[in-house]
């Protein structure tokens, strides 16, 4: 088996292609490449260990310890103090282990709308073009009268073993009372504006489905891909180019001080005959670029490092789905929440493995919606929120404003609050017009980043306004839950004396909350409470985007790669990560980026006159 950590042995010293990074697309190029051609002989660089027997990357329930950072399986990357966040500094968790994201994420099958592809306006790009590698990668194991989804991928979509019932019919049940109809299926790329049950990246025996798992460990156990080689617990620092033709024609690589104790001052390097691709994702890849001189030369200057290509695009127009979760006490069993093996860790997290109980293949999130405001909402939300509503939103009906998800469990560390059960809402906006950046500040690995996440400083405050909306909806579906027990001290908004909207009475008994005006009263200073809170505790929510968009390298447009994922000003140099997305998604992110692993696969088979 080609699988070796931090050293690579002497007879592979050159390769034809090399991967950096063995995140979500990594390992699916790696993986379809041998496919396609078992003589290719392919090295996959990846920065974190491996993922394979480690069950808290097995089992969906425990998806909270892989963002702890004594883990291991997470790479956090602090961002500055941010004066509209209440001075507050962002640490944004990304995959740092085999499978990347796929491996830590909470597992939620959740998809795009087609008018999102479409937004992109890049050739071969569009949704119609990119439906069916989205469905190459997966095995639906749902209704699907329309033949939208994928029935032969390597990854399961499935309910898994385990779904906690009650909180799920009444997060169903609330959305409809407050105008949010059940949809059968809200992952078909065009329904909108209802609530649905949900789906998971788990298998029907509550295995998660990461890549490495389902992609790239049966070929590299399975002794038909001899060429196929992994190296873990390896940091690539930069890529080399030949100063003749700016031809990336190798990678600078160390092993992962983390986990080579002693070896930190090993530099290696590794030469490919045919192709570099870079996947390391939002945060990772425009490091790796600017390291090796590929940039805007102002920040390649003030870094010390020589330019090779003037890129500009690199590292800019960052973005995440800014989420806030609000927590509510509620009537389920506590064995019943995902919080269960957390509140007494690690004696809770063992307790449960040993049990092999079926809520282990659960990930605590049975249902979510896609909202937007009625034409009478946005009227209430200014003018400057009204116009950019009419040019962006109004004529199209398939895009949703906000998502909001429901944990049967808190949606963060239940040991912040008060043993007792809870439900989370979370509620994130599906098209942020907040941008960021990331850039290296020096020419080392360990230097600074210069990170900026750029959440809620959008001109208009569209975002923050979209936030307080959010909030007064997420808050009207949870007292119109039949297993709601009230809000939790400390984490609502702190509301003016005598305010109307201090407390969220229960709407729960029979009938109570049908009447879709039945709403909670808030003024001016509750808006100011609300946003002041949201302000003070928005966070991320792990899908950056963005920062080394597909298109054009002149007019404007701040590209960095091509719809063949050329890297501009280079030669043999791709990219395959999220960080090529030219604009959101209405989606968690994961599905973009397997998208993405089996378009580039597809597109480097094809330049490569390989079978595929």
């Amino acid at each position: 088996m080609g699988l070796y950590t931090s050293t690579l042995p002497d007879n592979v010293q050159e390769v034809d292609v090399i991967i950096a990074g063995g995140g979500t697309a990594g390992c699916i190029v790696a993986s379809r490449l041998a496919d396609a051609d078992p003589n290719l002989v392919i090295l996959l660089i990846e920065h974190g260990a491996n993922n394979q027997g480690n069950p808290l990357i097995t089992n969906p329930l425990l998806w909270r310890a892989n963002l702890a950072p004594e883990t291991g399986t997470a790479i956090y990357y602090l961002a500055k103090n941010e004066s509209q966040l209440d001075n507050r500094s962002i640490a944004v968790a990304t995959g740092g282990v085999l499978g990347g994201g796929s491996s830590i994420n909470l597992s939620i099958y959740s998809r795009p709308q087609a008018v999102d592809y479409d937004a992109w306006k890049v050739k071969g790009w569009c949704a119609d073009d990119l439906r069916p590698f989205t469905n190459k990668a997966e095995t639906y194991h749902g209704d699907d009268p329309d033949g939208g989804h994928g029935h032969d991928g390597a990854i399961h979509v499935s309910k898994g073993p385990f779904r906690q019932l009650k909180s799920e019919r009444d997060f169903i049940s609330a959305m409809k009372q407050i105008g949010y109809p059940e949809i059968a299926d809200l992952q078909d790329f065009r329904s909108n504006n209802g609530a649905s049950r949900a789906f998971k990246y788990v298998s029907a025996d509550g295995k998660r489905q990461d890549v490495a798992s389902t992609y790239l460990h049966p070929r590299l156990q399975g002794g038909n891909h001899p060429n196929l080689h992994v190296l873990l617990g390896s940091q690539v620092i930069k890529v080399l180019f030949d100063e003749k033709d700016k031809r990336a024609v190798g990678v600078q690589y160390r092993p992962n001080p983390a986990l080579s104790e002693g070896a930190v001052r090993q530099v290696n390097e590794i030469r490919a005959r045919k192709l570099v691709v870079l996947s390391c994702g939002a945060l990772g890849t425009p490091g790796v670029l600017e390291r090796s001189g590929v940039g805007d030369p102002n920040v390649l200057n003030k870094a010390r490092i020589p330019l090779v290509a003037d890129i500009p695009g690199v590292g800019n127009g960052y973005q995440d789905h800014q989420v806030i979760s609000y927590h509510y006490r509620v009537d389920v069993p506590k064995n019943e929440t995902s919080d269960a093996p957390f509140v007494d860790r690690p004696d809770g997290i063992k307790k449960i493995l040993v049990s092999n109980d079926k809520v282990l293949g659960w990930n605590g999130f049975d249902s979510s919606a896609k909202i937007r405001p009625s034409e009478a909402e946005v009227d209430g939300l200014g003018s400057a929120y009204r116009r950019l509503w009419d040019r962006d939103y109004k004529a199209i009906p398939e895009k949703p404003l906000s998502t909001v998800i429901l944990s049967t469990g808190i949606l963060g560390d239940p040991r912040t609050v008060p043993e007792d059960s809870y439900i989370s809402l979370g509620v994130y906006n599906t098209y942020p017009y907040s941008r960021g950046h990331v850039h290296i500040t020096g020419p080392n690995f360990e230097d600074p980043l210069d990170f900026e996440t750029g959440f809620l400083a959008d001109e208009h405050n569209f975002d923050l306004t979209t936030h307080i909306w959010g909030y007064k909806k997420q808050r009207e579906v949870a007292r119109r839950m039949n297993c709601y027990r009230g809000e939790v001290e400390g984490h609502i908004p702190s509301f003016p004396p005598g305010s109307k909207a201090a407390v969220a009475t229960p709407l729960t008994q029979p009938n109570a909350g049908d009447d879709i005006n039945n709403l909670i009263e808030y003024g001016p200073d509750d808006d100011a409470a609300i946003g002041d809170w949201v302000r003070k505790n928005i966070t991320t929510c792990w899908h950056g985007l963005g920062t080394c968009k597909m298109a054009p390298l002149d007019g404007g447009d701040m590209g960095v790669v091509d719809e063949a994922l050329n890297v501009h000003g280079t030669l043999a140099l791709k990219i395959a990560d999220l960080s090529i997305a030219p604009g959101n998604v209405s989606a968690n992110t994961n599905n973009t980026a397997l998208m993405i692993g089996e378009k580039a696969a597809d597109i480097i088979i094809r330049e490569l006159s390989l079978s595929a």
